[in-house]
């Protein structure tokens, strides 16, 4: 038997609508429930979110008390609401599916309704009561779903990417450990899947750990970008129903509540319509990725087999790999970081297009835009602690295999080039090839190099990195 749900009435626009008495929020959010059943990825489900929105709204709330536009004890109120939403309450009456019409609007009274129904009870009234403070009156004075969304969703990317640039970093210090741990192992370099000269493992570990720690200082660059904001703008970025010393002194306080540092756009006109920073930043996004799925193809090659592969290393063992086939263990986190790979890149596509589609003084793809950026940055957080925790922390190396490929590879032909010239090379490793024997063996018998020489130019650390080749003038 179904339990009748309690309602109260709230009236709007479009007339009355029946809200859950228990709800924090009104009658336009309960409009955007109805209308937006879309992802099932309500604004809670990033909780940086609310805590977002909430700051931007404490700062408007008391730079418009400063100012003398909002009574004390309403902003106070207001306040006191948003610091409960901050500490992480009443997070579960954002409501709203991520992806909505109207340019945000949903999101901006989802938020401004919360809190101002927090905030009547504070004041000691109840939840509905707006002719004692009303969302659209007190909580959004001075402000426009077109300077409140996107100043809430840059600070809530700016808070976000916190947390992946650590995973990040954490990712980068995992293969470095490794690279110590492999740096006297020889192996074979490959260019375009075929031998190419030798290296370390450890080599090739350090230069995953490289080409991702590349990309801390870039990202982080590219969010500095999202500190650029348009609030007091209001409507279009003219500042229409806002006092003139209203911006700056928003922006101040937002800096102060939320630890970031935010700039107040010089043109906020064209700040309202413009996505460029949130395309840059996705774009960083989107390399970081790349970079994640070419490492995780290495990982996979290099660990294939184990028998009929190249078996150079162990990946951790996580799961039976086949429902069908015994004893099969497939390299499923590195295939997991792909397939997240995958999708971040696709989701910049949908920053490309959401971008592009600005028109006149306004840009109403944002949501779509906000929701892509904000799900590559949790899936990129998750899926770099998978790959630290679950593979790379637990590779393990095979000496052995990777020795016996060098030592029946032509690629030693390389180190022996300075030495014997160009044309000597060529045609010892075309003899190699066609007999199956070892290079070092040939060059022995046709007495081009003696066994000293040899030990010297194929010592480990002779190989793998420039030498002084001043005495080998041919």
């Amino acid at each position: 038997m179904t339990q009748d749900i309690d309602y109260r009435i709230e009236h709007d626009l479009l007339g009355d609508a029946k809200v859950p008495s228990s709800a924090y929020y009104g009658v336009q959010s309960q409009r955007a429930i109805d209308n937006f059943d879309i992802t099932g990825v309500k604004l809670s489900h990033y909780p940086n979110v609310p805590r977002a929105l909430a700051m931007v709204k404490k700062a408007c709330a008391l730079a418009n008390r400063d100012l003398g536009m909002l009574e004390t004890a309403k902003a106070e109120a207001i306040a006191k609401a948003c610091d409960e939403i901050i500490e992480g309450e009443l997070h579960d009456h954002f409501v709203v599916d991520m992806i909505q019409g109207g340019a945000g609007t949903s999101t901006n009274m989802n938020a401004t309704e919360v809190i101002c129904n927090r905030a009547l009870e504070i004041l000691g009234y109840e939840r509905g009561q707006y002719d004692h403070l009303h969302p659209n009156t007190h909580v959004n004075m001075a402000q426009s779903t077109n300077d409140v969304y996107p100043t809430s969703m840059r600070l809530a990317m700016v808070l976000k990417h916190k947390s992946m640039i650590d995973a990040l970093e954490s990712l980068k210090a995992a293969f470095e450990a490794k690279a110590e741990e492999f740096k006297d192992i020889l192996k074979v370099g490959r260019t375009q899947l075929q031998d190419a000269v030798p290296m370390t493992l450890g080599q090739e570990f350090q230069a995953f750990a490289t080409t991702i720690g590349e990309d801390i200082q870039r990202i982080s660059d590219m969010a500095a970008l999202l500190r650029e904001i348009n609030l007091g703008g209001t409507a279009i970025g003219t500042g229409i129903t806002a006092d003139s010393r209203y911006a700056p002194l928003a922006v101040k306080y937002l800096s102060e509540i939320s630890g970031e540092e935010m700039i107040l756009a010089g043109d906020l006109v064209e700040a309202t319509s413009d996505m460029g920073a949130f395309v840059i930043f996705s774009s960083s996004l989107k390399r970081l990725a790349v970079k994640l799925s070419k490492i995780s193809n290495d990982l996979r090659l290099l660990s294939s087999g184990p028998n009929c592969g190249l078996n150079e290393i162990n990946l951790p063992e996580m799961q039976p790999g086949s429902s069908i086939m015994p004893g099969k263990v497939n390299p499923v986190i590195p295939e997991c970081m792909s397939q997240i790979a995958y999708h971040v890149i696709g989701n910049d596509l949908v920053v490309t297009m959401a971008s592009e589609a600005a028109q006149l003084q306004l840009n109403a793809m944002e949501p779509v835009l906000v929701y892509k950026i904000l799900e590559s940055i949790q899936q990129l957080t998750s899926g770099m602690q998978m790959l630290e925790d679950k593979c790379v922390k637990g590779i393990t190396a095979n000496p052995e295999v990777c020795q016996g490929y060098l030592d029946r590879s032509v690629s030693l032909v390389t180190a022996l080039n300075p030495y014997l010239g160009y044309e000597n090379s060529s045609r010892i490793a075309k003899a190699a090839l066609k007999s199956g024997r070892r290079v070092i063996d040939l060059v022995l018998e046709e007495k081009l190099l003696s066994e000293e020489q040899l030990a010297e130019i194929l010592k480990p650390e002779n190989m793998v990195a420039p030498l002084d080749l001043s005495g080998t003038v041919h």
